[in-house]
């Protein structure tokens, strides 16, 4: 047996038009998996998703455009991933917010609310909308891309760190929930990584050597770099694998002793 062979599996990733979620659609598609890119802009899913059927085939990939912080939207992508592929084998939840950097002392209500909606409760919502199908399967993976920011503390970005460790305990919860129906539950920790997203740590040289100081590989982390974890915890090599989170982050979070 392949321990990484996805052939014939489905899988919808979120915030996969760019950075880390366009690298884990891009390494689902490459073990043989049909992807369904999904991210707020429809024309950004449709470039993502011809690139892939260019690659390995058409129908390898479809566009599906939602923004997670639109119920109704969400529920679209699953029905539209049912329609057209059938079923769901693997949902990544990788798309979040951050509109704020700074101590939490400024961060009004507004964009604390907002982290929390995009960056928790849009993922509870979307696992309830795919997990029913895994369940009665008795079969499916489910991948919180959460962040080492929910193990440490941070002056300029708490209120995303506080989201990212209640995805930690999102996932163990529904770990145990789910386990005797054979659905497991993961995240992945990245640390910094070369992302838009990031783009406002690791563009500050300050920021940026402050980390890597501290980090024993002295960089930060691309994109495909994160992509392998999604494809194992996706894979047959991490069926007695549920609850956890894999950390990839260059091993900052060890630091680097005296």
């Amino acid at each position: 047996m392949n321990l990484f062979d996805l052939t014939g599996k489905i899988a919808i990733v979120t915030g996969s038009s760019r950075g880390i979620g366009k690298a884990i659609a891009e390494a689902l598609a490459a073990h043989g998996a049909k992807v369904v890119i999904s991210s707020r802009k429809q024309d950004a899913c449709d470039e993502v998703a011809a690139a892939l059927n260019a690659e390995h085939g058409d129908g390898t990939a479809i566009a599906v455009a939602a923004s997670i912080s639109n119920k109704a939207a969400l529920q679209n992508l699953i029905d539209q991933t049912r329609a057209q592929f059938g079923r769901i084998d693997i949902l990544v939840c990788n798309a979040a917010s951050n509109p704020y950097y700074g101590p939490m002392a400024g961060i009004s209500d507004e964009q604390f609310r907002k982290i929390l909606d995009n960056n928790v409760i849009a993922n509870h919502w979307l696992i309830s909308m795919a997990a029913p199908d895994m369940l009665e399967r008795g079969d499916g993976s489910i991948i919180i891309v959460s962040s080492i920011g929910g193990l440490t503390s941070s002056t300029s970005i708490g209120a995303y760190n506080i989201s990212k460790a209640a995805d930690f305990q999102l996932a163990r919860n529904l770990a145990a929930e789910f386990g005797p129906n054979g659905v497991r539950v993961n995240c992945i920790a990245p640390g910094l990584v070369r992302t838009d997203f990031a783009k406002a740590l690791w563009e500050n040289p300050d920021t940026l050597k402050a980390v890597t100081r501290s980090t024993p590989l002295r960089r930060i982390g691309e994109p495909h770099e994160i992509a392998g974890a999604a494809v194992y915890l996706a894979s047959p090599a991490s069926t007695f694998m549920t609850g956890q989170a894999m950390i990839v982050d260059g091993g900052s979070t060890i630091g680097v002793g005296l």
